[in-house]
């Protein structure tokens, strides 16, 4: 290699040659000391943008040999250094060409085995302090260990004092009984765990040489870590490995690929070993989990059948959700469903924006309407109705726990109230939440105080806090450090330091709550023992909160701030939800690190449109409704419902299903509180009383999860409308509709294509109409007639078209 060519790889980025297929992970390696190592991944792009990997089969030259030293290791190569200095290393393979800049510094220098970095993270990825384990909370025949290392403090007491100090002997250290247990030499529950030529026996080893001695509160801080690459697309049979690279404090990193942990979220599609090599298994999307030192990261992996050409054909995109959405459609290599029917859609859209069906009246205006423009137009209409505003207030009273029980009855009704007049008076929801959050007061006068209710401990409403307007669920961390997600005990009571300080006590009838900030008041760190100073979740410090500032104000500041990585992202999230049965984050409020939003780009589209719209709901629910994604008809293939490439079915909530049986018979449900005729979305608590909507999934709302509402299909459900009183009583009601049709003499055509619009928002088809009306009885036989026609609309009040979303 001449100079020229030296000079730009040892001081140049990493570079790939224009035409270029080849990439290799990392771009750049940096060795530190004389026992750093990296590990490197050579993978060619096909045509079809399918990544292979060409690590093995790739030529590879360093321009100064004498620096690097590379072994083969497993499915991927690894360079160790051999002398300080700048280099590089030229890849080629078939014609292609990628050059990787080197530095190496320290070589004379062999730190020691670090407890904190490198034994704990091995006992890790053995699984000797896993739940199942060690780790679990009384630990195995008499050996406990803190779940994956949260107290590595008290692991090393643990190790080195315990059992009369038998578990490593700095003496013998062969000999030491976790090294013999580790490797099975003596009888071991867990089995081989720690093999004898394994690099993780051979660090623990050399600890125990080095004196078993602790670096805790000494090591070098691990600030973070990055797994590679950060995506990848594979055909089914095929071996991708992956890397992990920790990155620490003081500037260095670190190659921890053999000491983490690996796990797949679908491995029908793709699964990982436990050295981080991914295998393809069948078309789809795994998301793989790597976790190392207490943190976590994710990389997408979308695998496919076959290496075969994908076109993607001229289709129509509306707004921004098209736009993401057939992006990611493009990448599974699915096509989207057609878009529904006028029909489909004039349902769809009243069920979901309003909680109702819609009108005969509407439907047929709809139907017939032939102006292009006429989808954008009817929700634009619903939008501004005072249903849409009821619905909005029920589904965040759901989740903010407003129930009789905890706030009183009438403490209840008026949060609920208040949540609906805001929502008709169009106030922006950073608003409504700063209220929430900040008020003090009367729960009766000031009904947004009632929101401190909602749990009585400081912790409780902190991670009530946390799931409802952040979609983070860190009740994992009160105990320990979060096994999944990036939250310590130390996020945990710092956040739940910030609702420590609110007063109540009963007013003045016994009933009522008076909620106030008393400028006092700890929560204690149940792992240190001291009281935990307010932080922020994310934040590297603690809060900076002037001397007789409300903290909670503080928190609503960083909570509604534009630039808060969560709060926009979360209530976009549950619109998502709420519209097409289940989330961009699925479940909605679950948005831990180790489940990632199917589509992260919409996600954030979504919430930047939000945050540009002043937190205007209705331009969120608007955007999605009018796209093309949501208008999609049921798709012809088995497809995954997170691709969202088709209307996914789903049941009808509880009230949702009570409404529509009432508004099919003509006889609304007597629900308690309301005036007759009134929605199920108007109740005001948890508890109705209703069986029907207990039965049919609605929550007591003793939780803040989305999961507390049930909307799967049960024998109790299915029995209870064949032979339950809500639909039998209804049809035999002297009231109801079919009845007042008889009596009116009102011809049965046009009575069966009423009722098919009513329940289906469409007339019936030829042949059913053929079928049905051949049911019916002679005429002059008043009371067979009503029983055959009682008969027909049990059928369709049964039907699964009736019943179900779609």
């Amino acid at each position: 290699m001449n100079g020229i060519h030296l000079a730009a790889l040892v001081l140049g980025a990493a570079t790939v040659s224009a035409q270029a297929t080849l990439r290799v992970v990392p771009e750049r390696v940096q060795l530190d000391d004389g026992r750093d190592h990296q590990h490197l991944v050579v993978w060619s792009r096909t045509e079809a943008g399918i990544d292979v990997d060409v690590t093995r089969a790739s030529t590879w030259t360093f321009a100064a040999p004498d620096m690097v030293a590379v072994d083969e290791s497993g499915a991927r190569r690894r360079l160790r250094p051999l002398r300080d200095g700048e280099t590089g290393l030229r890849i080629d393979h078939d014609g292609q060409q990628v050059i990787v800049p080197i530095r190496i510094t320290g070589t004379a220098v062999v730190p020691p085995i670090s407890f904190a970095n490198e034994v704990l993270p091995t006992l890790t990825h053995a699984g000797c302090n896993a739940g199942s384990c060690h780790g679990a909370a009384a630990g195995k025949n008499g050996f406990g260990l803190s779940l994956f290392a949260f107290d590595p403090a008290r692991d090393h007491r643990v190790l080195t004092r315990e059992l009369r100090a038998r578990r490593v002997d700095p003496g013998q250290p062969e000999t030491s009984l976790l090294l013999q247990k580790g490797s099975a030499a003596v009888p071991h529950q867990g089995g081989k765990r720690l093999p004898v030529d394994g690099d993780g026996h051979r660090a623990v080893l050399a600890w125990i040489q080095q004196g078993a001695t602790s670096d805790v509160g000494k090591a070098t801080v691990l600030v973070g870590i990055d797994l590679l690459p950060e995506r990848a697309v594979a055909i089914a049979g095929q071996s991708l490995p992956m890397l992990l690279r920790a990155r620490y404090a003081d500037g260095t990193d670190r190659d921890v690929t053999a000491l983490a942990q690996w796990s797949a979220s679908n491995d029908a599609a793709a699964a990982v070993d436990r050295e981080g090599v991914v295998t393809a298994k069948g078309a789809g999307e795994s998301v793989i989990l790597a976790r190392y030192g207490g943190k976590a990261v994710t990389a997408p992996v979308i695998a496919h059948r076959d290496d075969a050409p994908f076109a993607w054909p001229a289709i129509e995109e509306r707004n921004l959700v098209d736009t993401a959405v057939h992006e990611r459609l493009r990448q599974l290599r699915l096509l989207p469903a057609e878009v529904c029917s006028d029909a489909v859609f004039v349902r769809r859209v009243h069920l979901d924006l309003l909680g109702l069906l819609p009108p005969p009246a509407v439907v047929t205006a709809f139907v017939a309407d032939t102006a292009a423009d006429k989808r954008q137009r009817l929700v634009d209409l619903l939008l501004q109705r005072p249903e849409f505003a009821a619905m909005l207030a029920m589904s965040w009273a759901e989740v903010l726990r407003v129930d009789g029980e905890r706030m009183e009855a009438k403490g209840a009704l008026r949060l609920t109230e208040w949540l609906r007049a805001q929502f008709a008076a169009q106030r922006p929801f950073d608003a409504i939440v700063r209220e929430l959050l900040t008020t003090s007061g009367s729960s009766y006068a000031v009904p947004a105080a009632s929101y401190w209710l909602a749990a009585e401990q400081p912790p409780q409403l902190a991670e009530h806090t946390a799931q409802v307007f952040l979609g983070q669920r860190i009740q994992c961390a009160q105990c320990h450090n979060h096994p999944f997600e990036n939250w310590t005990m130390d996020d945990y009571y710092g956040f739940a330091a910030f609702f420590a300080q609110v007063g109540r006590k009963r007013g003045d009838d016994g009933a009522e709550w008076l909620l106030w900030d008393r400028r006092s008041g700890d929560v204690r760190n149940i792992k240190t023992g001291a009281n935990a100073v307010p932080r922020l979740l994310g934040a590297a410090a603690p809060a900076v909160i002037a001397a007789g500032t409300d903290r909670r104000q503080v928190l609503a500041d960083w909570l509604l701030a534009a630039d808060n990585p969560w709060f926009a992202r979360n209530v976009v999230n549950r619109v998502w939800a709420r519209l097409f049965g289940r989330g961009i984050v699925e479940p909605p409020d679950d948005a831990r690190i180790s489940n990632p939003p199917s589509h992260p780009e919409l996600l954030a589209r979504l919430a930047a449109l939000l945050i540009e719209r002043q937190f205007d709901l209705r331009a969120v629910f608007s955007a999605i409704c009018t796209s093309r994604t949501y208008q999609l008809a049921r798709h012809a293939q088995d497809v995954p419902a997170a691709a969202f490439a088709g209307n996914q079915v789903r049941r009808l909530t509880a009230e949702q299903l009570l409404d529509a049986i009432g508004a099919v018979t003509g006889v609304p449900a007597r629900l308690p509180g309301l005036p007759a005729g009134a929605s199920a979305s108007l109740l005001s608590t948890g508890r109705t009383g209703v069986r029907f909507l207990e039965l049919f999934g609605r929550p007591a709302r003793e939780g803040s999860c989305t999961c507390d509402r049930h909307d799967e299909p049960t024998l109790g459900q299915a029995l209870h409308l064949l032979h339950g009183d809500t639909v039998a009583a209804r049809l035999r009601d002297p009231n109801g509709r079919l009845r007042q049709w008889l009596q009116a003499g009102k011809e049965p055509t046009a009575m069966l294509d009423e009722l098919f619009v009513l329940a289906y928002a469409r007339p019936p088809r030829a042949e059913e109409r053929a079928h049905l009306l051949g049911t019916l009885p002679s005429a002059g036989d008043a009371d067979a007639m009503l029983a055959a026609w009682t008969d027909i609309a049990w059928a369709v009040l049964n039907s699964k078209e009736f019943l179900f979303q779609h």
